[in-house]
């Protein structure tokens, strides 16, 4: 076995023997934390630290005999590199799912534990709906297995809460939680359990350090139908000026005291049990509350930006913009004989961001990724993986900032050298799908599919696609990949101004390279007619214009680009130099 996997076998075989000592006959352990999120501390990061598989998607089922790591097709290049093989089998989550895998794996009478604080109860129902005639049952466990195993396990993160300002915001915690109280009275309930961070820092206005990427602190809040909070967060990470401007109506307790709170309430409380810890569900029928299952009523309104809101995030495109310019710039002089790496690539990027005083830091891990490496959706340079950009080809770059007090989120293709037609052909078929989502009037109540489906027309005309959805909602300092609407196959909500969305087609040929091309685009009110809705760009960076088959576009296409393009320069040109300025105006000659 290679001595890079040994560690691996390690952990597995230990997981096993702790399997035996709680007579448990299998574990299941997803990619996620207590508070489902996206990007984890380190002390969360279990199916990293047992299989090295480092996607932020995936689940993990170990038997005595069989195990197995799932993901999506995001991560189907990236699953098979990284976990072992004689170890683990790989499956795509899109096709098998944890109950369908366990059907055919495990055995009659086997009992399957998990973690309470890490599945939903939609998630658990998913799997017990397909094991329970097979006698087979899932275990809760109000604890992991691997926090029993792992001995040096980094400690859960306790960052200071930072206010965020009301001004930028555009309406105070209180505003919205009278309105969100209202809704929660007219649901029939008198409080409502929030467990994911980013809806409880929109609804109070606060953020946090906990994590990277994403500004969040890891707390849970039940919102009362009077508009106070029980806020389960721990006392000593909300400063006195903070815990003073939140007010006497946000009531703030230590993460140990949720059981004893809960069972002091009474009456009816909401739940999404689609994203909330089974963990609550329990506590609630121990207590004897009703449990009303809602969506999580922070998620939509989070989605529509104030205007306040929309100011910041395009004062925030215009400080990435201006990094993007001088990365791109940059990297218009560079070729195969300049020494560069992936992950030197990636520095300089970073460094052309830190010279803005409003700038953060990343807002995601950047993804540079060239050649066949950018095939792999989500990929991560390593000091293991790390390639060097040593011949002709294409370089994906995909990265995005948190600024004072906006999130961004980007990707650019760059030829390396000269393309070849194929290379050529395919970037452009991903162009045309990007401007016919970005230059789309449609409904209002136009759903998010059906944008999706405008993107993937080029593609599909000759056979192509991408595994992955167009677009995904983004926060304002907040989350990169937010909820409410998105543009995929599956986006079933519809569309309203105020949303921030993401714009990217891709394709990825396997082993060669890959294209994404992306842009956050803002849906807004159409200024011709009531009915209507369009997009507004936000993103400003050009494209590699070597990479455009100009033949394959028609005029509209051509015009919108030129327009882009004009209203690049104007918008930056007071924010770059003269040097700058005349390498972007040279950089994109009109079509």
């Amino acid at each position: 076995m290679p001595e890079k996997y040994t560690k691996y076998q390690e952990r597995l075989a230990t997981l096993r023997d702790q399997m035996k000592n709680t007579d448990l006959s299998g574990f299941i352990l997803p990619c996620t934390d207590e508070f489902q999120g996206e990007f984890l501390a380190p002390y969360a990061q279990r199916l990293a630290w047992l299989t090295g598989f480092t996607g932020s998607a995936g689940v993990c089922v170990v038997l005595d005999k069989k195990a197995v790591v799932m993901s999506d097709g995001r991560y189907t290049i990236q699953l098979m590199q990284q976990v072992d093989a004689a170890l683990y089998s790989c499956a795509d989550s899109t096709k098998i799912s944890v109950g369908d895998w366990l059907l055919s794996n495990a055995n009659a009478g086997d009992g399957i534990g998990y973690d309470v604080w890490l599945h939903t109860p939609r998630q658990v129902e998913a799997m017990t709906n397909i094991i329970e005639d097979w006698d087979m049952s899932l275990i809760p466990m109000d604890g992991n297995l691997i926090d029993m195993i792992w001995s040096d396990q980094p400690q859960i993160p306790n960052a200071e809460v930072m206010l965020f300002p009301d001004d930028i915001a555009g309406q105070s915690s209180a505003q919205k939680r009278a309105k969100i109280a209202a809704k929660i009275g007219d649901c029939g309930a008198q409080s409502c359990l929030l467990s994911v961070g980013d809806s409880i820092g929109w609804l109070l206005n606060i953020r946090g350090g906990d994590i990277a990427y994403s500004p969040l602190v890891l707390s849970y809040a039940l919102l009362h139908d009077n508009g106070g909070v029980d806020w389960f967060v721990g006392r000593d990470k909300v400063p006195q000026d903070v815990s003073d401007a939140l007010g006497a109506d946000i009531r703030i307790f230590e993460l140990s005291d949720m059981e004893e709170r809960i069972g002091e309430m009474s009456g009816a409380v909401m739940m999404d049990r689609s994203s909330a810890p089974i963990w609550f569900e329990a506590a609630f029928m121990s207590a004897g509350l009703e449990i009303l299952d809602e969506k999580d009523p922070c998620v939509h309104p989070k989605s529509i930006k104030s205007e306040a809101e929309k100011a910041a995030l395009i004062n925030a495109h215009i400080e990435d913009g201006v990094a993007m310019v001088k990365f791109l710039k940059w990297m218009d002089v560079q070729n195969a004989n300049s020494g560069l790496s992936e992950l030197s690539v990636e520095a300089k990027l970073e460094a052309y961001r830190r010279e803005s005083r409003t700038y953060i830091g990343p807002s995601f891990p950047t993804i540079a990724g060239f050649a066949g490496n950018g095939a792999i959706v989500h990929y991560r340079a390593t000091d293991q993986t790390d390639r060097a950009i040593d011949c002709e080809g294409l370089l994906l770059v995909d990265s995005g900032g948190q600024y004072h007090y906006g999130t961004t989120d980007i990707t650019r293709t760059i030829a390396i050298g000269k393309p070849t037609q194929e290379m050529r052909q395919s970037y452009t078929r991903v162009l045309k799908g990007h401007i016919a989502v970005a230059s789309a009037r449609f409904k209002k109540g136009t759903i998010g599919k059906d944008i999706d489906a405008l993107a993937r027309a080029p593609l599909r005309e000759v056979g192509l696609d991408y595994a992955h959805g167009t677009g995904h909602g983004v926060g304002c300092y907040l989350c990169v990949h937010e909820g409410a609407a998105n543009l995929s196959p599956r986006g079933e909500q519809a569309l309203e101004a105020g949303m921030l969305l993401s714009n990217e087609p891709g394709y990825y040929k396997e082993g060669a390279y890959g294209i994404r091309i992306e842009n956050l685009v803002l849906v807004m009110q159409d200024p011709d007619d009531a009915d209507m809705l369009c997009f507004k760009d936000v993103t400003l960076a050009p494209y590699d214009y070597s990479l455009i088959d100009v033949s394959m576009l028609v005029e509209h296409e051509v015009s919108w680009l030129n327009a882009y393009n004009d209203g690049l320069i104007a918008t930056l040109s007071n924010w770059i130099n003269s040097e700058e300025i005349a390498w972007l105006r040279a950089f994109v000659t009109p079509l």
